[in-house]
């Protein structure tokens, strides 16, 4: 039998002395019954600048709906949020990542302002996915996170496209590929109404990590945006939120070590986005549980990739879900053995027990079996040396370059780099070079889906190679090295790098070093003077000065 445990909210409405504060919740049309009840939060994302976070008012709706039906006062608060889709390539990306910070200290500070007893957030975009789960880590009330679902597929020539066509193809029309006309009939049709880009990116793959980390629902996040199965969800989840109430099962008790290697294995096996690896770093800090940046290579060696998805595969988060969905992804990995089955998760269910209700459609092609794999490995792998003494991430799902040397062409910014790959001037056979793009160097640790799409476009992405302090794109492809710790501004050996050197990526031996003697780079990095901020006040200029380490998870401490 659970005893229902004291409640935050009587503390602020019970008794003479807080007549104040229930007489301006009046003001607001709460009455003295609504008062009586849990007051949890609905810690809402909408914003109306694009299409990933459009439509939550519609599910914010259904969740407070399903929490009044099981006895709690729902009160609806909003935070930010920030397109990397609509602001890469400009100034405006340095934005993104900033943003996660933002978002989970505003969610934590009206809970705590107004002593929520529960709290169900609802994400949208990428940064807003870790930065709700950040949010409730810290918080620690009995809570959980429920993602807006993904957009559907554009129609484009008589065939499925995703935003990434819509990036590629800016390449494709600067090297000639592509006309005016046909580049706008795609960008008339890429992105047909609400919900988070559509590929195993950035926002799916945290959508994942996170019901396999247990603070999302199993299979829940997976439905599409526009299904109209979401808002049955969206209900349900208000409904839970009070069952976790009555248990007293918070965030602490779900977020654990092997729930965290759950949440690796699900990002793995679908060939997930390289920023999961700083999104989990982030939520292992507020949990206060130890992971590295090795555990994810650790875990990589062990977990086959799956998933045939976009961007390294042909098919976009949909497709999965009408598949079997990210239940079935779970069963996967609990036949292989390869999952913590035992985790708890916010429906009350352990991990096991929701894989043990996957389904399976007949001939889809989407999930492979485990007889047959993509790859015998996941999709992230972890390289150190003198380059990256901390590490760097590498994403190997969707090309087949396990070795490459070469001269690097060195960038101090992500612009200039752009310019260059337009104008011809990167070879088949280059290494592209992007340093002073880190989360304190940007600041914001841009993405670099710009340059990257272009070199792609250009038909450069299976001879090119890039390596940056800064970040990729969960639509990025080919070889290339993001999070390259340290950075270049703390004093990393990329800002030793000088164009012509030789730089060699070894992914067998998790590599990747400057052919450079030790006191050479040494003697370099003594002269190196990094360029003047960009920002010296304001939110960007305070970032910098807080930021740790991608290696850490590029959180503020």
């Amino acid at each position: 039998m659970h005893h229902a445990p004291r409640l935050n909210s009587r503390d602020l409405l019970v008794g003479p002395g807080r007549a104040p504060a229930r007489a301006m919740l009046k003001a607001v049309g709460f009455t003295d019954e609504d008062l009586s009840r849990p007051l949890i939060g609905v810690a809402n994302t909408w914003i109306e600048v694009m299409p990933c976070n459009f439509h939550l008012r519609r599910l914010s709706d259904r969740v407070k709906a399903g929490i009044r039906a099981a006895g709690g006062t729902p009160i609806e608060y909003n935070t930010i949020a920030v397109s990397d889709g609509i602001s890469m390539g400009t100034e405006g990306m340095k934005a993104s990542l900033i943003s996660r910070e933002v978002i989970a200290d505003s969610i934590e500070l009206v809970a705590r302002g107004h002593l929520f007893d529960g709290v169900v957030a609802l994400s949208g975009c990428d940064k807003t996915i870790p930065g709700t789960v950040m949010a409730l880590a810290r918080l620690n009330v009995p809570s959980l996170m429920l993602y807006g679902g993904s957009i559907m597929p554009g129609q484009f020539q008589g065939h499925d496209v995703t935003i990434q066509d819509v990036f590629e193809a800016v390449g494709k029309h600067a090297s000639g590929k592509m006309t005016n006309a046909e580049l706008k009939d795609l960008e008339d049709h890429a992105c047909p109404g609400p919900g988070a880009c559509g590929g195993q990116f950035t926002a799916n793959t945290m959508a994942i990590a996170f019901e396999f980390l247990g603070m999302s629902p199993m299979g829940r996040n997976g439905v599409p945006a526009m299904d109209q199965r979401k808002d049955d969800v969206a209900f349900e989840c208000g409904k839970m939120v009070m069952e976790l109430l009555k248990r007293d099962l918070r965030p602490r008790q779900i977020i654990t070590r092997k729930s965290l290697e759950n949440a690796i294995a699900a990002v793995a096996t679908t060939g997930g986005s390289t920023n999961a690896v700083l999104h989990l770093l982030a939520i292992a800090y507020e949990a206060g549980i130890k992971l590295n940046i090795d555990d994810f290579d650790r875990i990589n060696r062990k977990v086959p990739l799956l998933a045939d998805l976009k961007p390294g595969g042909k098919f976009a988060a949909a497709d999965l879900y009408a598949a079997g969905g990210t239940t079935l992804v779970a069963k996967r990995l609990v036949d292989a053995g390869l999952l913590h089955a035992n985790q708890p998760t916010v429906s009350g269910r352990t991990i096991g027990e929701e894989a043990k209700d996957a389904t399976e459609t007949a001939g889809q092609r989407v999930l492979r079996p485990l007889s047959d794999p993509i790859k015998a490995t996941g999709g992230l792998v972890i390289l150190k040396g003198n380059l990256a003494p901390e590490g760097c991430v590498v994403k190997v799902a969707g090309h087949s370059m396990m070795q490459f040397r070469g001269p690097a062409r060195v960038y101090e910014r992500e612009e200039d780099a752009f310019v260059a790959v337009k104008a011809g001037q990167i070879k088949p056979g280059d290494v592209v070079v992007i340093r002073y793009e880190g989360p304190s160097g940007g600041p914001g640790m841009r993405e670099m889906l710009g340059v990257t799409a272009a070199i792609v476009g250009a038909g450069l992405g299976d001879s090119v190679a890039l390596l940056t302090d800064g970040r990729f794109s969960g639509a990025t492809h080919g070889l290339m090295a993001g999070h390259v710790a340290p950075e270049a501004v703390r004093g990393g050996p990329i800002a030793a790098v000088k164009t012509g050197d030789i730089i060699v990526f070894d992914i067998p031996k998790r590599q990747l070093n400057l052919e450079l003697p030790a006191k050479e780079i040494k003697a370099r990095l003594k002269k190196v003077k990094p360029p003047v901020p960009r920002y010296t006040h304001g939110v960007m200029a305070k970032y910098a000065r807080h930021v740790s380490s991608a290696s850490e998870g590029a959180i503020t401490t």
